[in-house]
């Protein structure tokens, strides 16, 4: 077996990267270039060279990637002028994303949609991340079929190759060349179609781009190595990625008859793994399980302090344009605009203005808010055996204490009791003392003041009061 890390060159396989996305760009969605220097500038501009490329700017917002109203336009026109959007401007080509580990949430879900969506357009994630633990959204990496580290690559040189054969003369054949690629996706722990049809796309571009119209086994080791390789969350057992040899007692002329397909697919698997087991680092268990590590360490962000433009603590207005959900915030924009307003009437005298009022995208300002993430803590009881009371008492004095200070800490508690084979949510996440929505109860109401355990009553619990045990 091949031992990971020992595969080709980072150049050689960005190269050929960068020749099979150009061959197929749509299908393949895009490439996601990590590592500063020569290597990747020089990726950048081969691509510039054979498409149209685009570059996204740092602090876009909704309506120049998607299009919408000009502001600054319709303000000077006095009518509402629409202005077309980024990435209707591509026209097929490609998107570059500097620096695309700091990209927003909200920018790379409407990137995800309107991939698609079957925008005709691909992607190209420059990722200047300093740790593994960083990187760009999954919901762009996952619909881009490479992944190249450039890491400490010399620039490659690119080779003149024939004019390739179309990606529709390739044939499929009888599936062979699917299910190896499906087994050893599985091997690695991938659970994405996504990614297995960017390895049997890989290997038909392959196909065409050395003019053959069958998969060989080597194109399927190409789209094993490019694609499956560097999405690996797992290595296989080692007794999983070796096929059982042969009985030595067994015929040498039965070799090659044909009731040995299923031993030649076998083999085929097996040399599809060794070429992605190839590619993948030697660490990559370690630094898998650091990974989940810091994730898990994080928490849940409850009760952390966030920006929001619609609602919570108010800040001052800062200058901006109202996009997004922003709120206008008209006083401080007409303090903003007032103290220019002589010097604006006499650049306009000579047109015959008759705007008592001129405003301009300078400034406009708009509102900021100041909120704390909420945070849910939720008790699972179980209500069978007869000890369900002994434990419905005691998780209703912890909830009657964490909502005595549910407006201080703004967390909310929710109480689900679990009985056989169903669930009933007796208390929904709430904040209240007074809970009206609790299910299965006449009265609702907790006592105002000075809660404590076990205080609430009876009827509050009447509808999830666990029966008696058979046994």
């Amino acid at each position: 077996m091949t031992p990971p890390g020992a595969g080709p060159d980072r150049s050689a396989d960005a190269g050929l990267a960068l020749d099979l996305f150009t061959l197929a760009p749509h299908q393949l969605g895009g490439l996601c270039l990590r590592g500063a220097g020569p290597a990747r500038e020089a990726m950048i501009v081969q691509l510039s060279e054979r498409m149209a490329v685009r570059r996204l700017p740092a602090h876009i917002d909704d309506e120049r990637l998607l299009g919408g109203i000009d502001i600054a336009a319709s303000l000077a026109a006095g009518r509402a002028i629409r202005q077309t959007g980024l990435l209707e401007e591509m026209g097929g080509g490609l998107l570059l994303i500097p620096m695309a580990e700091r990209l927003s949430p909200a920018i790379s879900g409407r990137l995800a949609q309107a991939l698609d969506s079957g925008a005709a357009f691909g992607l190209v994630l420059l990722d200047d991340s300093a740790t593994d633990r960083e990187g760009p959204p999954a919901a762009l990496t996952e619909r881009v079929a490479f992944r190249c580290d450039l890491t400490d690559a010399r620039p490659g040189v690119s080779e003149p190759r024939p004019e390739p054969f179309a990606l529709s003369e390739i044939e499929l054949g009888d599936g062979a060349a699917l299910t190896a690629l499906a087994a050893t996706a599985t091997a690695l722990g991938i659970d994405s179609v996504r990614a297995l049809m960017f390895a049997l796309t890989t290997a038909r571009a392959h196909a065409a781009l050395n003019r053959r119209i069958e998969l060989r086994e080597e194109d399927l080791q190409v789209g094993a190595r490019l694609v499956l390789a560097p999405r690996a969350t797992r290595l296989p057992p080692q007794e999983d990625a070796v096929t059982p040899e042969q009985p030595e007692d067994r015929p040498q002329q039965d070799s090659g008859s044909s009731d040995d397909q299923p031993g030649d697919e076998a083999r085929a698997e097996e040399t599809v793994l060794e070429a992605a087991l190839a590619a993948i680092p030697a660490d990559l268990l370690a630094r898998l399980a650091d990974g989940a590590a810091s994730r898990n360490a994080r928490g849940s962000g409850g009760g952390n302090k966030t920006k929001s433009p619609l609602r919570g603590k108010p800040l001052g207005a800062r200058p901006g344009i109202p996009r997004g959900g922003a709120r206008l915030a008209l006083v401080d924009t007409l303090r903003a605009a007032i103290p220019w307003q002589p010097l604006r009437r006499r650049e306009l005298v000579n047109e015959g203005a008759t705007t008592r009022l001129l405003v301009r995208k300078p400034d406009l300002r708009i509102r900021r808010f100041e909120e704390r993430a909420a945070a849910v803590t939720i008790f699972c009881v179980d209500a069978s055996g007869s000890a369900a009371m002994a434990r419905l008492a005691e998780a209703k004095g912890a909830v009657e204490l964490m909502l005595a200070q549910a407006y201080v800490t703004r967390s909310e508690v929710a109480l689900v009791a679990f009985r056989g084979t169903t669930a009933d949510v007796l208390l929904p996440p709430t904040r209240s003392l007074t809970s009206p929505n609790c299910p299965g109860a006449e009265a609702r109401r907790l006592p105002p003041a000075s809660p404590r355990r076990g205080s609430w009553p009876k009827a509050s619990l009447r509808g999830a009061t666990p029966r008696s045990s058979s046994s």
